[in-house]
């Protein structure tokens, strides 16, 4: 997906839209603002899609990619610039109704569920899902593990993003009519580098997992590093708390 800017949880923030169960109404509003009534709220994403783009690209020009989880469709944007042949996937209707729309996608934009992919078996090279799989319920994980390796042709990849070791803590709210605590942004896992591993390696051939942060063009100039400089610092000395970075992770169908 593709998380807010806004998400204090994600730096630079993405996730690619809400993709968990059919019955989850708090996360289905939740999404459907941020996708449809903000979606600008996603432009900060563009530094880690536009890397996963150029991924897909160097592993196959031209590839047929499937986007889980569309979030403000920056990488749809991006992998087109790329010369990619993009597929996408998101439960909200409205989100499928802007893509087809803003990019020409026609059915090749589809509204449902990442463990009901509505694509043919050995269709695709290459299956991207950034900042969606932390997300999902377990069973939801492995049957969505289940369907893209079924989309996948052989040799194809999986590849994407999680936030790196995670403190869910500090992401919890507490609803103030209801009083039901639940994280602001819908996550129920934190991976660091052997959970991540464990999980896809249970369908795929592990190419790589690697932290990385991605930074905006304002972030790598001269003001952008010294501000770094001084955060880091004062997460050293305790005043402040990390930004988040994230696993990318590449995998291989066997």
């Amino acid at each position: 997906m593709s998380t807010p800017a806004t998400n204090p949880q994600s730096g630079s923030g993405s996730h690619g839209g809400h993709l968990q169960t059919a019955t989850d109404p708090g996360q289905d509003r939740l999404w459907d603002y941020y996708q449809n009534e903000a979606s600008d709220s996603f432009d900060l994403s563009l530094p880690r899609v536009a890397f996963l783009a150029r991924r897909v690209r160097r592993i196959r020009p031209g590839a047929k990619v499937l986007n889980i989880g569309v979030g403000g469709g920056t990488f749809e944007r991006a992998a087109l610039a790329e010369g990619l042949d993009v597929h996408c996937l998101d439960p909200n209707e409205r989100t499928i109704d802007r893509m087809r729309a803003e990019f020409g996608l026609a059915e090749k934009a589809q509204a449902g569920y990442s463990q009901e992919i509505p694509f043919g078996d050995a269709s695709l090279d290459c299956v991207v899902m950034s900042e969606v799989l932390e997300h999902l319920e377990a069973d939801v994980q492995t049957a969505t593990l289940a369907e893209i390796d079924r989309v996948l042709t052989r040799g194809g990849r999986f590849l994407g993003t999680v936030p790196a070791s995670e403190d869910l803590e500090q992401g919890r709210v507490v609803c103030p009519d209801c009083g039901s605590r639940f994280h602001r942004w819908g996550h129920l896992h934190s991976f660091d580098r052997e959970k991540l591993g464990q999980l896809l390696q249970e369908r795929f051939d592990l190419e790589t997992i690697e932290e990385r942060s991605f930074m905006t063009s304002a972030a790598r100039s001269a003001l952008g590093k010294l501000k770094g400089w001084v955060r880091r610092s004062l997460v050293r000395l305790k005043i402040s708390t990390p930004s988040q970075s994230y696993l990318f992770f590449e995998a291989k169908k066997r």
